[in-house]
């Protein structure tokens, strides 16, 4: 396993994130037991996790809200491992009807926490996340209560997550003020297919020393080979079909340049976002441990400046950053 550190911190992780959004409710809890034992084994220590994965996300059915955490927890549990892991987690979804259960009010950001830590039974979250920008309340209040769960132990650095650019320069520029480290990481939705934070977060995460985590790098499983998959009868979500309709061509592509390299899409895709210096880990969320043995493979995969031309012309970004790719 290769270990980078986590954005400008001192702390180093491994270049592939276990994320755990299916435990509890796509993949059972010795299912995710044996995926978190591999996961350790082969070297990854950074796992994370969300307080309201776990259950059908909407905030009117709440049943499965917290089970990632509870069964993190319960593996945790058994001994010896905390320490051996950086442990992430987020806040900010619903977790229940209340018009306080949700969003980062001072309130609302001290209940989750502890919330969080008692189903994930430890002391200390390593990594705590903002799952969404929430522009109704004031940095000053949320930088507050940041600081205060810093203060107490219960936390030890803050990441962000679905953050325009304009947003992580806003917040780390309160954090400054305040003098604290502020933003360590940031999680954005970046794979081929979706290439936009090129334009303004990955340059200002650049110039913050702001640590890249992509979530859903293979593209909700686009790049993992579907067309292979869909020709051997695997089923699949509804919505792949949609998302195959609309890429065919490029699929067609890429795929075809897979097989000349040897590599599985799947493999291709990670490599491709671990590529970017900016991007400190990618999160691969395995629902099998198959699954997870064939996301190791990705880190052995080297693509050339030759193979990186051809991916740009059959997934095309938004041709460079702000405001050069648009403007004279």
């Amino acid at each position: 396993m290769d270990y980078t550190y986590l954005g400008r911190t001192g702390l180093k992780v491994s270049r592939l994130e276990l994320g755990t959004m299916n435990f509890g409710y796509l993949t059972d809890e010795s299912t995710s037991f044996e995926i978190m034992d591999e996961a350790l084994e082969h070297g990854i220590n950074f796992f994370d996790t969300a307080d309201v994965y776990g259950g059908p996300q909407s905030p009117d059915m709440e049943q499965g809200f917290g089970l990632s955490e509870e069964i993190i927890g319960n593996w945790l549990s058994q001994g010896g491992r905390r320490d051996k892991i950086v442990l992430a987690t987020k806040v900010y979804q619903p977790m229940g009807t209340g018009p306080n259960d949700r969003h980062l009010s001072a309130y609302h950001i001290r209940r989750a926490c502890e919330d969080s830590l008692r189903r994930l039974k430890t002391d200390h979250i390593d990594l705590y996340q903002m799952h969404h920008v929430d522009r109704h309340t004031p940095w000053e209040e949320i930088w507050q209560a940041m600081e205060q769960l810093i203060r107490e132990g219960k936390i030890t650095y803050v990441g962000s997550s679905n953050f325009a650019g304009w947003d992580i320069a806003t917040a780390q520029n309160v954090a400054t003020s305040r003098h604290l480290l502020g933003l360590a990481s940031e999680q954005s939705l970046y794979n081929l297919t979706q290439r936009s934070i090129e334009l303004e977060v990955i340059p200002a995460l650049r110039y913050y020393g702001i640590g890249l985590i992509p979530w859903s790098p293979v593209g909700m499983g686009l790049l993992s080979g579907v067309l292979q998959d869909l020709k051997k009868g695997t089923q699949k979500a509804p919505h792949i079909f949609q998302q195959v309709d609309k890429f065919y061509p490029q699929l067609e592509a890429y795929e075809d340049l897979c097989r000349e390299l040897g590599r599985h899409p799947a493999e291709v895709a990670l490599a491709w976002v671990l590529h970017n210096p900016v991007v400190t880990a990618a999160i691969t969320g395995p629902r099998t441990v198959e699954q997870l043995h064939q996301n190791f493979k990705a880190l052995s995969c080297t693509l050339s400046p030759e193979i990186l031309q051809k991916l740009d012309e059959i997934w095309p970004g938004p041709k460079g950053e702000a405001p050069e790719a648009y403007a004279w």
